[in-house]
């Protein structure tokens, strides 16, 4: 049996037991700490000059660590967003090893002097009514592929679902009758939430689900949204609905300059959710819709909207106007601030 030193004894258990089993955490997510952790041992490896099975806990200090985030940062491309989350997954892991095993909790205290970098503050993304219409109609719904693509990003639109929860939703997390909705499993841990569907998106659904599903009962398990792969169907993946998707977005650019240039599937999510606080709707309720964990995320599309209400003020009165001096923009801010891999679970 292969002996690992304590930094890898703790890996193996925090990937392969604490976070599937005691967190409930799903397999992307667990995939990204995963990733995080084998980037930061390989950089130590070749730091440090050792072989993997020999890095330690003792080799990775504040210096250390922020030089492999400087290394993330300048040398791979990340953004400063995904610098600092890197730095969150590893923060993670040293807790819950300092939980584990009291000789580490110094190594803990000591990464944590590690802070985060200040992220450049950016509007969320977002469509207008028009760009979302113009990408709707680029689909052939002539053909069922057509029609299954347009209803997918309907659905999207209209739900605010992440990719990953609209193409995890199964027929029976589909009610009808006088309330309409769909139930999604979201973060964290899969946690469930009810989405209501409005009348004429619950319309669409039954004709979507007159042709792709015109056999299957209300306790089925087969997925809304599949492809067939050799003859066989199952669960579209996520890599398959965002090549169709950015293709609709270039085609629908062609006939609406309001499509932006990047269009992936968030977009719509972002897009319904400024939809819903331009109407009205209180941001609270705007955060539980969307099945955010803490209230800050949700801010941003009162930024988003304020930012833009201010740069039309700004455009549309004159810099030498007397009124010029009461546009206090800071009043529209919102501030938010190959063996032992696989005996870790790297593999």
């Amino acid at each position: 049996m292969v002996q690992l030193n304590l930094l890898f004894a703790l890996v193996r258990d925090y990937l392969k037991r604490y976070l599937p089993n005691e967190r409930r955490y799903g397999k992307n997510t667990i995939r990204s700490y995963r990733k995080v952790l084998e980037m930061l041992f390989d950089y130590i490896k070749i730091l440090k000059k050792v072989p993997l099975a020999k890095v330690s806990f003792d080799m990775i200090d504040r210096y250390t660590l922020a030089s492999f985030l400087d290394y993330l940062e300048n040398e791979r491309g990340c953004s400063p967003t995904t610098r600092n989350q890197r730095l969150s997954c590893i923060r993670a892991f040293y807790a819950y090893a300092a939980e584990n095993d009291m000789t580490v909790i110094s190594y803990y205290e000591e990464i944590s002097k590690v802070d985060s970098v200040k992220v450049p503050e950016k509007l969320v993304e977002h469509m207008s009514e028009d760009a979302v219409k113009a990408i709707l109609a680029a689909a052939d719904i002539s053909t069922r592929k057509g029609l299954r693509d347009m209803f997918l990003m309907l659905f999207l639109y209209k739900t605010g679902a992440r990719i990953q929860e609209a193409l995890n939703v199964q027929l029976k997390d589909i009610q009808f009758g006088k309330t309409p909705c769909v139930t999604l499993y979201g973060k964290p841990n899969n946690k469930p939430r009810v989405v209501p569907l409005r009348e004429n998106t619950a319309e669409h659904l039954k004709g979507y689900l007159r042709i792709f599903h015109p056999n299957e009962g209300i306790y089925s398990e087969q997925y809304l949204f599949y492809t067939f792969y050799a003859g066989v169907q199952k669960r579209m993946t996520e890599d398959n609905a965002r090549d169709f998707i950015q293709k609709y977005g270039v085609k629908a650019r062609t006939v609406c300059a309001e499509v932006p240039e990047n269009i992936h599937p968030h977009l719509f999510r972002y897009s319904f959710a400024m939809s819903l606080y331009r109407s009205g709707m209180h941001l609270t309720l705007i955060s539980e819709w969307l099945g955010h964990t803490q209230f800050e995320t949700t801010l941003i599309y009162a930024h988003a909207d304020t930012e833009i209400k201010r740069k039309a003020m700004e455009q549309a009165i004159p810099v030498d106007t007397p009124l010029a001096e009461h546009i206090n923009t800071d009043r529209y801010k919102v501030d938010d601030e190959d063996t032992l891999k696989q005996l870790c679970g790297f593999r």
